[in-house]
């Protein structure tokens, strides 16, 4: 089981670089780390389970935050209280986004920052992300709101970007009157 310890902050140099391409056949190796990483987020974001294996909560978890520089990501996404929906994107790419930007009004969190964060990050409200599943079949995701957001957030990861990176450092609410809070 992944605990908080095995996820790389963002002092490690390894986050700010371009995670590469997965080649297919996955790995038995990388195919258990996706199922690990959906393990810790969803135990993370129930309560009780949190508390008892002392997790943060996370919502999306990049391979490069558990020190494999591979493009991967997963994002549990909670749509009803104790129900979870898993999403899986390899090799991802955004093949469309929204012209509306939207913002996370308390700040964006990351489980690779471990201190509070002033600020906010603009973010297309949609976006349409193509990649593969771990069998290396095609996949399309149409998303929207906080779902956009963590796919974003995971993508950027990828890049070698942290969302504290995109925080405008002289005025770290820029576009907050402009754009729509979620």
């Amino acid at each position: 089981m992944l605990k908080d310890k095995d996820i790389l902050d963002e002092k490690n140099k390894l986050l700010h670089t371009k995670s590469k391409d997965v080649t297919f056949p996955m790995t038995e190796k990388d195919k258990k780390m996706i199922d690990d990483m959906i393990e810790h987020l969803t135990l993370s974001q129930i309560p009780e389970e949190s508390e008892k294996y002392d997790l943060r909560p996370g919502m999306g978890l990049a391979a490069i935050q558990v020190g494999i520089p591979k493009r991967y990501f997963v994002v549990v996404y909670e749509y009803e209280e104790g129900k979870f929906e898993n999403y899986v994107l390899i090799n991802p790419k955004i093949v469309s986004a929204s012209n509306e930007m939207i913002y996370v009004e308390e700040g964006e969190g990351c489980l690779s920052v471990n201190r509070p964060t002033e600020g906010i990050v603009l973010r297309h409200a949609r976006i349409t992300m193509e990649g593969y599943n771990t069998e290396g079949e095609k996949v399309r995701y149409r998303v929207r709101e906080d779902l956009a957001i963590a796919f974003q957030h995971e993508y950027d990861h990828l890049e070698g970007i942290l969302f504290t990176d995109k925080i405008d450092k002289k005025d770290p609410y820029k576009g907050k009157d402009q754009y729509r809070a979620i």
